[in-house]
């Protein structure tokens, strides 16, 4: 068995950022470089080993939910060829892999005690990436709730927060030993608001105060976690949680246009921060969805459970959020980037609009704003001061097209990584402390609700074959990786 001794340095444990004027853009020694995946997008083998349906597997089974019907089922069948997968990370030259623990495959029922065989896969995992000198960044849940706890009520009901709690210490006892970087809970935003909001990522709920509840119980779920870790964990294992924040601009100085920024900052950043940061939500968002629920779910001492000692941030940036007031009677327009819904992921703001901004997008339809990382850097810097940060997902979905020789150059998904490393650069450079950055995504995947029709991978994945083919810009992110250098465009 490979072990992650107790002697053993992280890597990324010093800030700061060194720039020859006119030359290539150096960062830290020891700065994190590395890619991210999760689960349920890649590792398929969905009904092996006990892995019993989680709510992604019911949702994109259901008709209507996911483009063409598309599934997780097989994926990139990272189950049967994680080998292959880690050999290449290491050709690639990454210093650390980011992936997420399957729910049901580990604890299929969401209680209860472990299946082994499935704790044995990430056993093997882990040692196949520290045997190739890659440190493994473990996130405990990326969306895939087993089912039999959806249908006991699911994040809504509170108890889903303390069965969390059970399987985070399952997990850190079976891989404390070798994992030194742990993440509790991945955009727990999506989870809420999309799950249980618009409906459009699973379990496919639209109910706006179920939404709510769920946010308070992912935060209780993040509180009681981190404490199941720090009980099982050695003492030098680092603790974080997994965040979207959303990098909110008003399009105009109006006062109408700045609150409806504060509103949505109020429910796609603060919801979280508030607890997990601070010990308490802000009032505001209180007010702002008075008439929708009183917040009783949230019982004393909860906000204080929630607010737990971290040992980093972890953030993940793709787009901003332009925003104003709707005009008196007129329905808001809906261009928020978080599909298509008759129903808003947006409790208590019925009268924000969403809009585009004009310039570069990506696949997705997102605009292309490399300064609202460095924003986002420099907020978190400020906001929690010593507090290491760690970019854990950025890039770009593109229209990836072989050439005659069946390469694939993607210019655009380079552009964009360079102008955001660069923005990261910035952020170091202003005194944030940034420890590391993860490419979204290594292996193109199942991209939940558009399944296999977008393409964010750094290698091309063809999912008749299962071959991995790496693009350009694979090739030019390595360099990046092992020599710690952007070089000048």
């Amino acid at each position: 068995m490979t072990s992650f001794s107790e002697t053993t340095q992280l890597p990324g444990t010093a800030p700061g950022a060194t720039a020859d004027p006119g030359t290539d853009t150096h960062f830290p020694a020891g700065f994190l470089w590395g890619a991210a995946t999760s689960a349920y997008q890649i590792e398929g083998a969905a009904r092996e080993d006990g892995r019993t349906p989680s709510i992604w597997d019911t949702f994109s089974h259901t008709p209507g939910r996911t483009a063409a019907g598309d599934t997780g089922d097989v994926a990139c069948d990272h189950y049967h060829r994680y080998r292959d997968d880690v050999a290449l990370m290491s050709e690639l030259g990454l210093g650390a892999y980011r992936f997420s623990v399957s729910w049901p495959r580990v604890q299929p029922t969401g209680r209860g005690p472990a299946v082994q065989r499935g704790l044995d896969f990430y056993r093997a995992l882990v040692d196949e990436l520290l045997a190739a000198g890659i440190t493994p960044v473990l996130t405990l849940y990326h969306w895939d709730l087993p089912q039999e706890l959806e249908d006991a009520g699911g994040w809504p009901v509170r108890r889903t927060a303390e069965r969390f709690a059970d399987y985070a210490g399952i997990v850190a006892e079976a891989l404390g030993d070798r994992v030194p970087l742990w993440t509790t809970l991945n955009e727990p935003w999506c989870s809420a608001f999309l799950g249980y909001g618009s409906g459009v990522h699973a379990p496919g709920r639209t109910d706006p105060v179920a939404a709510l509840r769920a946010a308070h119980h992912l935060n209780l779920a993040h509180g009681l976690a981190t404490q199941a870790l720090r009980a099982a964990l050695p003492s030098h294992a680092r603790v974080t949680v997994g965040l979207n924040p959303a990098v909110v601009r008003a399009r105009s100085e109006t006062p109408a246009d700045l609150d409806a920024a504060r509103r949505i900052d109020a429910l796609a950043t603060r919801v979280f921060t508030g607890p997990m940061l601070h010990g308490a939500y802000p009032e505001d968002l209180f007010t702002d969805t008075a008439a929708l629920t009183d917040w009783s779910f949230v019982h004393d001492g909860d906000t204080a459970l929630a607010h737990q000692r971290l040992d980093g941030l972890c953030l993940n940036y793709y787009t901003p959020t332009v925003v104003s007031a709707a005009p008196e009677g007129t329905a808001t327009e809906r261009h928020d980037g978080h599909g298509a819904s008759p129903h808003s992921p947006w409790p208590g703001a019925d009268h924000v609009s969403f809009h585009q901004p004009p310039g570069e997008r990506t696949e997705m339809g997102w605009s292309i704003d490399p300064e609202g990382l460095t924003e986002l850097l420099l907020r978190f810097h400020g906001e929690a001061p010593g507090l290491p940060l760690y970019i854990t997902e950025n890039g770009a979905a593109c229209p990836d097209v072989p050439d005659a020789a069946g390469r694939f150059h993607d210019p655009q998904r380079i552009a964009y990584v360079r102008r955001h490393v660069a923005a990261v650069h910035r952020a170091l450079a202003a005194g944030a402390d940034v420890r590391g950055y993860f490419l979204w995504s290594l292996l193109d995947n199942f991209e939940w609700a558009y399944g296999y029709a977008k393409r964010f991978g750094m290698v091309h994945v063809d999912f008749a074959t299962q071959a991995r083919t790496p693009k350009a810009s694979a090739r030019w992110y390595a360099r990046l990786a092992r020599s710690g250098r952007l070089p000048r465009e």
